[in-house]
């Protein structure tokens, strides 16, 4: 979990999202990245995967958004392309505070940690949003990161949702900074809606 000696953390910026107790494959091969990687395993650490507001992964003038999710690395391998796998998953949001560059060309920043979300149930209006995100679970590459799920839990429902759902990102970024799961269902529930 984030600590008070965990302020000064890497940040990930990504053109995806992840939210507390979700899963998110990436693929290292910039030195920086594969730095961090080291010393996050070899400090017991995580970082911070924040999404682009504009310019690519890979830019280092990329901008992106102050509120991400704090991640731990729970798998890692060598991939058949030569590229670094790694398998992160998220353990509370946070909000960036101050950011900066490392000489290595690494995002750090001072985070604060976000109150908790009330947990709940998944009230009866949105009862079909845990049926629409058991069929997205069934897709072979969420199936493969063994996420486990509480269908009944609004915050569980909502994160997961956000996550899988093919909505737009700047969409995903504020059901991210939503605090209120049930807001957060009435939103996604609105989508599909549209969606349909």
């Amino acid at each position: 979990m984030v600590t008070d000696s965990t302020m000064h953390v890497p940040l990930f910026p990504l053109n995806s999202i992840v939210l507390p107790k979700g899963r998110i494959p990436l693929q290292l091969f910039e030195a920086r990245y594969i730095d961090m990687l080291t010393r996050c395993l070899k400090e017991d650490r995580g970082f911070v995967v924040v999404l682009l507001r504009e310019g690519l992964e890979t830019d280092s003038m990329a901008a992106f958004y102050d509120i991400g999710t704090y991640v731990r690395i729970i798998d890692f391998q060598q991939l058949d392309n030569g590229m670094l796998g790694i398998t992160v998953e998220g353990q509370a949001k946070v909000a960036v505070v101050k950011c900066w560059k490392a000489p290595d060309g690494l995002n750090v920043g001072d985070i604060d940690l976000l109150l908790d979300e009330d947990d709940g149930p998944v009230p009866s209006q949105f009862s079909e949003l845990p049926v629409v995100l058991k069929a997205l679970l069934k897709h072979p590459v969420v199936n493969d990161l063994d996420m486990s799920v509480d269908f009944a839990d609004a915050r569980d429902v909502g994160w997961r949702l956000t996550e899988l759902l093919p909505i737009d990102k700047q969409e995903k970024q504020r059901l991210l900074e939503l605090q209120d799961p049930l807001e957060r269902l009435g939103r996604l529930h609105a989508l599909l809606e549209a969606l349909e």
